[in-house]
């Protein structure tokens, strides 16, 4: 029998400030409020992340001879985005007794995530995959099957210190891991464990877990279900044949409000109620793709969280995946509050015609790439 042991790492940082990739502000303690009395997360995650190994320079991983390490993973990249953005948030997940384990718990919590209720699994290693950069996109090698994050199911989400919870995201990543982390994904979105929190499902599918004619019925059942539901366009036409945001929305009647991302083109929320809202993607220099999407989520949740209206928590997404788009990690941080809402404020014009290096959202070195690409 598996003995667990709670990660270290701080607890959830304190009020909201707003979006803001500053350093916190010397205060209270994190996970109390200046009178001293415990305060939960706002937001919590769940989901694996493992350590990244990529080529150094960028170029084919067969022709590599040195490899950057580094720290990625959906649900944890989401975390860490909205943390810089000035949520309370939390990362539920398991890693290995390893040193590997140790590192992206470092990595996450560093961010200013809660990783309190991650488990540190001695029987279990951490996960790995690599990345095998090519002129036609980048491949991505999994070593992760057994690992301790496929160990998690449904009772993570019973810890008291969850109360409270506004916002609860997960993706279909998870639910390709095990049969136990597909348990827990079903009774988050089905069974509400957290009743008063909204749940956020991310489709993510990944064919390297599992392929479209497995993933297709276990995705839709499980998106129809969540509250909020964000697809990328293609990967709604790999798995269920559907080609315009319309009919992904005719697909998936359940949930209060489906957000399709048409990757360059732009992004679409077409809510249960009222009318749809479209902004056009910002033209950005694209290094590589990988946590774009997770960055995307990040933003467009953290303006639900501040109640904005749907067309400036669309901009808000896309001005969190920009940065990340030009480098070569998973994450970038995200753009300073008074950046951010001098943009979320623009008219439509303007916005369709912004320079992001122009207004400071990407400097001229991100905007070339990390290696200068």
């Amino acid at each position: 029998m598996t003995t667990d042991r709670p990660a270290p790492g701080p607890s959830a940082a304190g009020p909201d400030p707003g979006p803001s990739a500053d350093p916190p502000e010397p205060g209270p303690s994190a996970g109390r409020s200046a009178t001293g009395v415990s305060v939960g997360p706002e937001v919590v995650t769940v989901g694996e992340s493992m350590v990244v190994l990529s080529p150094d320079p960028t170029g084919p991983l067969e022709d590599a001879d040195r490899l950057g390490v580094s720290v990625g993973g959906a649900e944890s990249n989401v975390a860490s985005a909205l943390a810089g953005l000035g949520h309370r948030t939390a990362w539920v997940s398991r890693v290995g007794d390893d040193p590997f384990g140790r590192r992206v718990l470092r990595h996450v919590a560093a961010t200013g995530v809660d990783t309190s209720l991650v488990a540190v699994d001695p029987a279990a290693p951490t996960g790995v995959y690599l990345k095998d950069p090519t002129p036609g996109g980048t491949a991505v090698h999994y070593y992760r099957s057994g690992s301790a994050a496929s160990r998690l199911g449904p009772q993570v989400l019973d810890d008291p210190g969850l109360a409270g919870v506004r916002l609860l995201h997960l993706s279909g990543v998870t639910a390709a891991l095990s049969p136990s982390c597909a348990a827990l994904v079903r009774r988050a979105v089905a069974d509400r464990p957290l009743p008063a929190a909204r749940v956020a499902f991310d489709v993510n599918h990944r064919a390297r877990l599992w392929s479209a004619e497995v993933a297709a019925p276990v995705l839709r059942g499980l998106a129809d279900a969540a509250d909020v539901v964000l697809v990328g366009l293609d990967e709604a036409c790999t798995l269920w044949g559907v080609t315009d945001p319309t009919a992904v929305r005719d697909l998936l009647p359940g949930p209060d409000l489906v957000v399709v991302k048409d990757a360059d083109v732009g992004v679409t929320a077409l809510p249960r109620t009222g009318p749809d809202v479209f902004v056009p993607a910002l033209r950005v220099p694209v290094h590589e793709p990988v946590g774009a999407g997770d960055a995307f989520a990040a933003g467009f949740l953290s303006g639900l969280l501040r109640g904005l209206d749907l067309g400036r928590c669309l901009r808000l997404g896309h001005l969190c995946a920009a940065p990340t788009l030009t480098v070569a990690g998973d994450t970038a941080p995200p753009p300073r509050r008074a950046l951010a809402d001098r943009l979320l404020a623009l008219p439509a014009p303007d916005w369709a015609s912004l320079d992001p290096v122009g207004v400071g959202l990407l400097t001229t070195t991100t905007a070339t790439g990390r290696n200068g690409r």
